[in-house]
Order: structure tokens, then sequence, then C-alpha cells
């Protein structure tokens, strides 16, 4: 097995938010609806996530309204005046949008660039596979991550989503474009924290994977995977191995 393209997931893989996302957003609601509890943001701002994933997949195509309704069930359910809420929440939006579409709401991990740049130097190939929207085009952008990190394949854009075997395909299928010889999916890894949409989709589809099991990040129950690693510098090492 030769390892020819690498393929990461974006949200606590190359990138995290710069600060909680609870504390991100009690400041843009704290000048509007005053204090509210950090913990029972950060409960009900995960219980809205769910929710709206499950309700509307794909951000019920149309990121924003999508996106506003998850803020809406967060501070409801946090405790902010439903009044006071519905005559803010259009003042509140756009600071929330420009924030997490910037390098003001996310930060690079340490090991992200470092990686990147030696995997390029082994003349491999990577890209993003991603289940975000795409405001993450402007937050690589804004962080500056290399131009070689191509293509960016992001669910909002290409309507479909991980666990999805399509979009690891389209993945493989851009990268094949200026190719003379295409990669097979088996040639693959991808590189993600989420058990079902990284490591069992891009099994799925195929392709090699390494579940991303780092140091304080939420436990999961991974039924004894062996292919995982605590950082990316344990990436570089796995494809080394395998060029």
């Amino acid at each position: 097995m030769k390892i020819r393209l690498i393929t990461f997931d974006l949200h606590q893989t190359l990138i995290t938010p710069r600060y909680p996302i609870h504390v991100q957003y009690a400041r843009a609601f704290e000048p509007y609806l005053g204090p509210l509890d950090h913990q029972a943001l950060k409960r009900s701002f995960g219980i809205a996530l769910r929710q709206l994933q499950a309700e509307k997949p794909l951000y019920g195509n149309h990121k924003s309204s999508w996106w506003s309704e998850v803020v809406r069930r967060t501070a409801l359910e946090a405790g902010a005046d439903s009044n006071v809420l519905e005559d803010s929440l259009s003042l509140i939006m756009p600071r929330l949008m420009a924030s997490f579409g910037s390098k003001e709401g996310y930060k690079p991990f340490d090991d992200s660039f470092g990686v990147l740049d030696a995997l390029h130097s082994l003349n491999l190939r990577t890209a993003v596979v991603s289940n975000g929207d795409s405001r993450m085009l402007s937050v690589l952008r804004d962080l500056g991550f290399p131009l070689f990190l191509s293509p960016i394949i992001l669910s909002e854009i290409e309507a479909v989503e991980k666990p999805s075997s399509e979009i690891f395909q389209l993945a493989v299928q851009r990268v094949n474009v200026d190719l003379e010889e295409p990669i097979v999916p088996s040639e693959c890894v991808h590189v993600g924290d989420e058990l079902e949409c990284d490591y069992h989709g891009a099994k799925n589809a195929g392709m090699n994977a390494l579940l991303l099991e780092r140091t304080g990040a939420e436990k999961q129950v991974t039924n004894g995977v062996e292919e995982a690693v605590p950082d990316l510098h344990k990436v570089l090492d796995w494809v080394r191995a395998r060029i």
C-alpha cells in the first residue's frame, strides 16, 4: 500500500475555535441580552446544534437562517428573554457570522502547518473534506493555510456530507483532474476526529482512515479502533512508513 493523498477534516483536526464557542457566544450576546451562564450556553449550544443537524441537514440549503436558528435556540435554552432576543437577533448574527468566518473565531492547531509542509515536501497531495459551510474558505485564507492544501471539499457547497462515500470520492476525483496517474481510494488516508463521519465514512469509501484523538478532546466509544493517533505528527509518521 502506497499513500499518495491525505485528506483532513477541519474542525478539531486542523483548526479549533480561538476561544470556546460558548464563550464567544456569551460575548456576542451580552451587549443585547445581558450576561448568560457559560455552562448553560455550552449545554444549550450542543443541543441546538444536534437538533438542527438532524432536522435540516446540509444547513437547510441556507446557512444564515440555519445558524440563526441555532443561535436563537442556544440563547433561549440558556435563559435569554425571548422578546429581547427576537428584537436583537438581527444585530447579534452578523457579528457571530463574521467572527466564525475569520481568524477572530478560529486558530490552527500547533502541528497543522508543520505537518502539512512536511507532507508537501514528500510530494504528497493534501486536501480537506469537511462538513463545514462556505465560510471555511475565508477562515483558511485568513489563517494563512497553504494553497497546496487543495481541493477544499465542503458539505454546504457540494450538497453532500460525511459520512457519505460520495464526499470522499469527490476529493479524489478533483485531485485526479491534473494527474497522469490517477489516485485510487486505497492510496488515500483521511484524518479526522469523528468516529462515524471521518473514520467509518472514509473506510466505507475504500480509503484508509486515522481517528484523531487529541489530548483533552471529548472521548468517544471507539470499540477498539486501532488506527487512532494523538496528534498530526503521528499522522506524518504513519504516512512516511507507507510511501
